[in-house]
């Protein structure tokens, strides 16, 4: 397969796995840009590849960068800003990992806990009590697994799936 037809399939494959890690379809495509960029690229160089707005470019590296797989850097003498992805795959996914934990495991642990003290009697109010009590004991259980993955080297996983 030639390069360009290559280097669009990848793009056009993050940019639909983004949306099963919480970023839309553009931010995932940036990323994907910048992963296999071998040099930092500036906002009109994405504009141009990707056939996006600078608006729509410049919101999501922003967001890239608030996920922790995207950093700017400066080069002396120019006024542009540069952009490069995190290349290391397992930093990368610990980058996700938490960040979705953040976003999405700890509002529901969050709002299981406001919901441990249920008043009521009857069959509904047992019901509520007993599946809020089986997923956030579940919830709890992903919690400490995301933490210690998010902390947890290289050299451990490997060893782990061996």
């Amino acid at each position: 397969m030639e390069f360009e037809k290559a280097k669009e399939e990848f793009i056009s494959a993050w940019g639909n796995l983004g949306s099963n890690w919480g970023i839309n379809r553009t931010m995932a495509q940036i990323h994907a840009l910048l992963l296999i960029s071998p040099v930092a690229l500036t906002t009109e160089d994405m504009m141009e590849e990707l056939k996006i707005s600078r608006g729509n470019t410049s919101m999501n590296t922003r967001a890239l960068i608030d996920w922790g797989v995207v950093k700017k850097e400066n080069k002396l003498g120019d006024r542009k800003e540069y952009f490069v992805a995190t290349k290391d795959v397992w930093e990368l996914a610990r980058r996700i990992a938490q960040e979705r934990k953040k976003r999405e495991l700890d509002p529901l642990l969050a709002t299981l806990e406001n919901l441990q003290n249920i008043e009521g009697e009857g069959k509904q109010v047992d019901e509520l009590k007993t599946i809020t009590q089986q997923i956030g004991t579940f919830a709890k259980k992903a919690d400490k697994l995301l933490t210690f993955f998010s902390k947890a080297k290289y050299s451990w996983f490997t060893s782990l799936l061996r």
